[in-house]
């Protein structure tokens, strides 16, 4: 007995543990001040200089400072949708030409030869009578002057899907953007998670080394040994897990910048709670000037009302001119001709056609306005769902923040225990194991916040900045 209270006694002097005395009586009456201290106490500490950077695949550069900022340039000049979207209006603007070519004149040339045999009079006169037969060119030209508005119609309706080409084209920016900036901070939740299971494994090793310090001294038993042994190892596996969840995150990223292949580069930011102060009414008003979507759908509710006009135009017809000269004749140069003329021109007429392609862009015109009644309920109803989520991880993180402290700091008492002696390693794991769930948890409500607030700016078309004022848009 006195043998084991001697080694506890050496144990205590030889690492230095400060022995603390307490009244009794001062016990519930007083506050400890120490009790949860500042985020900055027991949060992860920032990266110093001194610290080796976090080198991980991308950039165009190597060990370039990569920022959010940054990544969405790369982005937006890189990503094959976002190219793909603007050649899209780019081809919608020439369709529009091609309408109004109907206004210019038409030029046809022609020539040829033919050889012919009159088959009548060749067996009434009982005579060959075979001829040749030249032309030696015959120019036409002819010139569309009116249509009673028919061409006029379909460039309306080419204008009206070039204006919903480019707002498409908006649209697919926004959400590259948002996909970008998720992954982005998907890629920092990684990198977090990454230096909690570094810390993990370097309090492990420390829970080694005492347990095999505690074993050679006889004080605690060999499986104490085998347990620190297993923690270890479990937490070296935990690291190698997030690594590779580095990894991923780093592809996805890339994948969505457009750039797979490019070189390495650095983090130099960290998942942080940046406040924005926003109603949801203000979103939802913001929605209804800046969200493309609703602009497509506004515009195809337009084309299809065209597209009704010019079905009801199917019986008009045509005023042009034309204007035609040829030479030729039995020889290349022998003769010439020509012709000149206005024609009044009617399409062919089915009245059970036109009629029923007329009421199918009726019903069209109906779809198109449900549909846009749709996308605004669906648009309405992301703003609501970004809005409520980003709310509660704003309610959550202060939540978070004292479930570290509190984690950490029944951490450090079950580590003060074990090293003197008293608490067992299965108490200490817990309290390691608590302390780098409560950490995680924090994470990834950052994360789900700043999640929520990319969602909350894809959903209103806008770039939210916090500042004095209640709310600053940035386009």
């Amino acid at each position: 007995m006195y043998k084991k209270i001697f080694v506890l006694t050496l144990l205590i002097s030889l690492i230095n543990i400060p022995a603390f005395a307490q009244d009794e009586s001062d016990i519930g009456n007083k506050i400890n001040d120490k009790e949860y201290p500042a985020a900055e106490k027991v949060l992860p500490k920032e990266k110093k200089d001194t610290d080796t950077p976090i080198t991980i695949s991308g950039s165009v550069v190597k060990n370039v400072d990569m920022t959010l900022e940054k990544c969405i340039e790369i982005a937006l000049g890189n990503n094959p949708q976002i190219n793909a979207a603007f050649h899209d209006a780019l081809a919608s603007d020439a369709r529009i030409k091609q309408v109004w070519s109907n206004y210019f004149p038409q030029l046809n040339v022609q020539s040829g030869y033919t050889r012919i045999r009159q088959l009548q009079l060749s067996d009434a006169l009982r005579e060959r009578l075979t001829y040749n037969y030249w032309v030696l060119g015959q120019v036409t030209l002819q010139q569309m002057l009116y249509d009673f508005g028919v061409t006029q119609n379909q460039a309306t309706i080419k204008k009206l899907d070039y204006e919903a080409y480019k707002a498409s084209l908006a649209g697919v920016i926004n959400d590259i953007i948002y996909q970008t900036k998720d992954a982005y901070y998907n890629l920092l939740l990684s990198i977090e998670n990454k230096r909690v299971a570094e810390d993990n494994v370097n309090k492990y090793e420390l829970f080694y080394n005492q347990a095999k310090a505690f074993y050679k001294i006889g004080m605690n038993p060999k499986v104490d040994v085998t347990i620190a042994q297993s923690n270890l190892s479990n937490a070296k596996l935990q690291l190698i897990q997030a690594e590779n969840a580095v990894n991923i995150a780093i592809a996805q990223l890339n994948n969505i910048m457009g750039v797979p292949f490019i070189e390495k580069y650095d983090v130099s930011e960290r998942l942080e709670y940046v406040p924005v102060d926003i109603t949801l009414n203000k979103a939802i008003d913001i929605a209804r000037d800046s969200r493309p979507e609703l602009k497509v759908a506004e515009l195809k509710v337009e084309s299809s009302k065209q597209v009704l006009k010019l079905a009801n135009k199917a019986y008009f017809p045509t005023l042009s001119i034309e204007g035609q000269y040829q030479r030729g004749g039995r020889h290349p140069d022998s003769n010439y001709g020509y012709s000149i003329g206005g024609y009044l021109t009617f399409p062919n007429i089915n009245v059970a056609l036109i009629r029923n392609q007329m009421k199918e862009a009726r019903y069209l015109y109906d779809r198109e306005l449900a549909n846009a009644q749709n996308t605004q309920n669906a648009i309405y109803l992301e703003i609501q769902t970004a809005y409520l989520t980003m709310a509660e991880k704003k309610a959550q993180i202060p939540v978070a923040i004292l479930q570290v402290k509190q984690a950490k700091e029944n951490y450090e008492l079950s580590y003060g225990r074990y090293r003197v002696g008293e608490a067992s390693p299965v108490e200490l794991r817990d309290a390691q194991v608590t302390y780098q769930e409560a950490q995680f948890a924090y994470y990834n409500t950052l994360y789900g916040y700043n999640s929520a607030k990319a969602a909350l700016e894809k959903a209103i078309g806008k770039n939210l900045i916090n500042c004095d004022d209640p709310i600053t848009l940035k386009k």
